[in-house]
C-alpha cells in the first residue's frame, strides 16, 4: 500500500511516539477494506508502539479508530486517508501517541475547557473528498480537539466510498460537517473557527482585547499575500504592526494548483498560506485572525477599523488588502441551493457527483479547466457560457472538445436553479439568439465566473471603481490620506498573486513614507532607513 519512500518517511514520524497506540478495524470484503487492511499492517510493522486489531464493531465498513490501549478511540476514518488526508492520518497517530501539537497554548487550553473539561459529549461526523484541498484543516482541527478533550470525537468520511449514506444525508459538498447528528459547518474552518461556534462567550471576550489594544503605526486588513507581504515590510522597519484577517491566506485557501509562481514551479494554495503566515510569524507582527472589517472610520491623526465583532482598532496608517470573493450569478434558487448542487470548487466537491450530470457556468480558463476535471468523474458535463464564444485559452478549448462527455452552450444567460427542495434538480436559461427559455435537468451546478473584490464595507469612505474596486495611485496610495491598499481588491490590472505580493510591498513602504513625513511619533524606529524617493532599490528591505 504505501511505496518505500513513504514508509521510511514515515518510520522516523513514528519515532517520536511517547506512548503505545493501537489501529482497530471494521472490515468487510470489499476492495477498499482489502487496502486498508494492507495500511493498516504496513503502519504497524513501522513502530513496535504501534499494533493493530481486526475486531471492530463501528458500523461504517470499511473504517479504522486510532486510540491508546484500552481506551475509548475517539477518532475514527470511515475510509483510506490517502491523497490530501495522508497529512490527517500521520498527525492523528502522532497525537494520539503523546506528540506535543504546534497549536498555542491559549488554543489547547480552550479546547480542554469545552464542556466543563469533557463533562459535555461532541460527537462530529466529517464528510470529505480525498481530492479536497480544504478539507484536512477541518479533519486535522476536530481530531486534534479529540485528542485533547475526551468529550470530543470525530470521524472522518470519505463520500465518494459511503455514497448511499452521503445520498442519504444530502451532502452536495465537502467539507460537511455534522455535530451530534445536526449540521455544524461547510467548506474550510480552521481550528479558531470550530472554537468560536462552539464557545460562545470567545467572541465577547476577544472584542475587550482588540478594543484595548494601543494605536498601530501600520494597520493592515487582509491575511492574503498582499496583506502578508504588506506586513512583512513594515515589520521589518521596526514599527508597530498588525494584520486583522477574515481568514489568513484569503482566496488563496480555495486555489489548487499555482504553477506561476516565480522560482516555484508547482505549489498549492493551502501550502503557500500557511507559508505565508509562518513568514509572517517570524516578525513581531499583531495578528488577528477571523475577524472581519465592518467600517473604516477615517481620522487626522488616527484611523479606526470597526470589525464585526463590535471592536475597534486604530491606526497611523492602513493598508487595505481585503482580496475577492467568488462571483455568484445572482439568480433565483442560487442560494436557497449553496451546498445542496450548487458548488464553487470542482476539486473538492466534484467527487460527490460521480456518475452524475452537471452544468459549469463560464467559459473562460476557470470554467473550462473545471469542466474538463469534472468529465473525468461525473456522466455528463454542460458547460453554459454567456457570451458567443468561450473565453479559455485555445489550448484549454481543445481538450475539452476532444471528451465525449462535455457539452457547451453559449450565448446562454442563466436565469434560476431550480430544485426539490433538498437538493438541485435543473438551470433554466434564456437563448439570446433566439430568445427561448431552456431547462437542463442536473444534479450539480458549479459556478466559476471570475471574482468580486471585497469592498462592500468600504462604499461611501474612499473612492472605488463602478466595479467596485479601491482606486489607488501608482504608489498605492487611496483617496484618503494616510489610507492605502494593494492586490486583488485594487483597480490594479491582472489579479495574480505574485502582483499582490508586489504590490503589498509597496503599499508597505509608500504607508512607511507617509508615517516619516508625517509629524515624527514616537514608535518610528529612529534608525530605520529609507530612500525618501524610493528610487534605491535594496532586496534586504
Amino acid at each position: 500500500m504505501l511505496d518505500n519512500a513513504i514508509k521510511t518517511q514515515l518510520s522516523a514520524y513514528l519515532e517520536k511516539l511517547q506512548a503505545p497506540i493501537e489501529l482497530v478495524a471494521s472490515l468487510d470484503d470489499s476492495d477498499a477494506a482489502d487496502q486498508m487492511r494492507e495500511l493498516l499492517s504496513d503502519i504497524a510493522a513501522l513502530s513496535t508502539k504501534v499494533s493493530v486489531r481486526a475486531d471492530g464493531t463501528d458500523s461504517r465498513k470499511p473504517s479504522f479508530a486510532i486510540g491508546r490501549p484500552g481506551e475509548a478511540a475517539r477518532i475514527r476514518f470511515a475510509g483510506i486517508p490517502m491523497g490530501h488526508e495522508f497529512t490527517s492520518l500521520v498527525l492523528a497517530l502522532l497525537q494520539t501517541g503523546g506528540h506535543p501539537p504546534k497549536v498555542d497554548a491559549a488554543v489547547i487550553e480552550q479546547i480542554k475547557g469545552l464542556g466543563g473539561n469533557g463533562a459535555g459529549r461532541y460527537r462530529f461526523e466529517t464528510y470529505i473528498s480525498l481530492s479536497c484541498h480544504n478539507c484536512p484543516d477541518v479533519i486535522q482541527a476536530l481530531n486534534l480537539m479529540a485528542v485533547l478533550n475526551p468529550g470530543i470525537e470525530n470521524v472522518m468520511i470519505d463520500g465518494a466510498l459511503f455514497q448511499e449514506e452521503v445520498s442519504a444525508r444530502q451532502i452536495m459538498a465537502v467539507p460537511t460537517v455534522l455535530l451530534n447528528g445536526k449540521p455544524f459547518g461547510q467548506g474550510r474552518m480552521t481550528i479558531e473557527e470550530i472554537l468560536a461556534k462552539l464557545d460562545t462567550g470567545a467572541a465577547a471576550r476577544d472584542a475587550d482585547t482588540l478594543n484595548a489594544k494601543e494605536a498601530y503605526d501600520v494597520l493592515v486588513v487582509g491575511g492574503g499575500p498582499a496583506g502578508s507581504a504588506a506586513a512583512i515590510y513594515a515589520a521589518r522597519k521596526g514599527i508597530r504592526t498588525g494584520v486583522v484577517a477574515e481568514r489568513f491566506g484569503g482566496q488563496v485557501l480555495d486555489t489548487m494548483a499555482i504553477e506561476n509562481f516565480i522560482s516555484v514551479q508547482r505549489t498549492e494554495g493551502p501550502k503557500l498560506a500557511a507559508a505565508l503566515e509562518q513568514h509572517v510569524k517570524e516578525y513581531e507582527v499583531d495578528i488577528m485572525n477571523l475577524q472581519r472589517a465592518d467600517a473604516l472610520i477615517p481620522g487626522d491623526d488616527l484611523h479606526q477599523v470597526r470589525l464585526a465583532s463590535g471592536a475597534t482598532l486604530k491606526a497611523k496608517t492602513v493598508i487595505l488588502a481585503t482580496g475577492a470573493r467568488w462571483r455568484e450569478m445572482n439568480v433565483p434558487g442560487e442560494q436557497e441551493y449553496r451546498g445542496k448542487g450548487v458548488a464553487y470548487c470542482p476539486h473538492c466537491d466534484g467527487p460527490l457527483f460521480k456518475g452524475k450530470r452537471v452544468a459549469v457556468i463560464g467559459g473562460g480558463n476557470s470554467g473550462v479547466e473545471a469542466a474538463i476535471d469534472l468529465a473525468g468523474i461525473v456522466a455528463h458535463v454542460t458547460l453554459v457560457e454567456f457570451d458567443d464564444k468561450l473565453r479559455a485559452d485555445a489550448v484549454l478549448q481543445a481538450k475539452l472538445t476532444s471528451l465525449p462527455n462535455v457539452s457547451v452552450i453559449v450565448s446562454a444567460l442563466s436565469t434560476e436553479v431550480t430544485g426539490d427542495g433538498d437538493k438541485v434538480n435543473g438551470l433554466v436559461y434564456q437563448d439570446r439568439v433566439g430568445g427561448t427559455t431552456q431547462r437542463i435537468d442536473l444534479d450539480g451546478i458549479f459556478v466559476q465566473i471570475g471574482l468580486l473584490p471585497n469592498t462592500d464595507w468600504l462604499k461611501g469612505t474612499l473612492a472605488l471603481s463602478p466595479r467596485g474596486e479601491i482606486e489607488i495611485d501608482a504608489r498605492g496610495e487611496t483617496s484618503l490620506p494616510g489610507v492605502f491598499a494593494a492586490g486583488d481588491a485594487t483597480t490594479v490590472p491582472y489579479k495574480q498573486i505574485i502582483i499582490a505580493m508586489g504590490d503589498g510591498a509597496k503599499a508597505s513602504l509608500s504607508a512607511f513614507d507617509h508615517l516619516i513625513r508625517s509629524p515624527a511619533p514616537a514608535s518610528i524606529v529612529a534608525t530605520a532607513s529609507v530612500d525618501p524617493d524610493q528610487t534605491a532599490r535594496s532586496d534586504s528591505e
